[in-house]
């Protein structure tokens, strides 16, 4: 693949591939650290219009309909491609094929849980926001997709909207968190979930 940009003062290139789904406004990205900044810019207004979203009863965030567009709220104003669910094949999630019915799945199995009390409130977040990531329905932002939705999730819940700090009170570096956070992932995916529990509340 080649990439748009050099080097320079150690900034990371933005891949070309990734750069023609650009918006039009944001088409002047050429590295890492600006769409860094771009992104976390939207993620913001997505996190206010989030704000101002009436989330009661639950059903009305259960829905396909609010996934993608919560996802289209985040990353929107910088990628041609949020909101919409992945056409093509990653070395992570599902075949395209089958992402629409594994999250209608999925949405359907969360209900459910709920309405039984299958799990506690907590456990019901994270086996919620655990199942989306692996599905990986959309082509990038899908883990800080999952983490704003499940925290949404609580917050319906009753959980209140810091409940879910996926380690932000855990005092390790960003870095060292993160490797946490993944490895708490792949456990999950094995049937584990204590370690991703830990890590959503710490």
């Amino acid at each position: 693949m080649t990439e748009l940009g050099g080097s320079e003062d150690g900034q990371t290139p933005v891949d070309a591939d990734d750069a023609q789904h650009l918006t039009e406004e944001f088409a002047w990205i050429r590295t890492r650290d600006e769409l860094n900044e771009a992104e976390a810019s939207n993620i913001a207004d997505g996190l206010f219009w989030l704000g101002d979203q009436n989330l009661e009863p639950t059903d009305l965030l259960l829905n396909h309909t609010f996934l993608c567009e919560a996802h289209r709220r985040m990353f929107g104003e910088v990628w041609t491609w949020a909101g919409r669910l992945r056409q093509r094949d990653t070395t992570i999630g599902l075949p395209p094929a089958r992402i629409q019915e594994e999250l209608q799945v999925l949405l359907g199995d969360a209900g459910f849980w709920i309405e039984q009390g299958t799990f506690g409130s907590s456990e019901t977040c994270v086996r919620f926001h655990h199942r989306l990531v692996f599905i990986h329905p959309f082509v990038n932002g899908n883990g800080r997709h999952a983490r704003l939705v499940a925290s949404a999730l609580a917050e319906s819940l009753g959980l209140g909207p810091d409940h879910l700090t996926w380690g932000a009170r855990s005092g390790l570096p960003a870095s060292k968190a993160r490797r946490h956070y993944l490895d708490a992932l792949r456990a999950a995916d094995g049937g584990d979930y204590a370690a991703l529990l830990a890590n959503a509340v710490s």
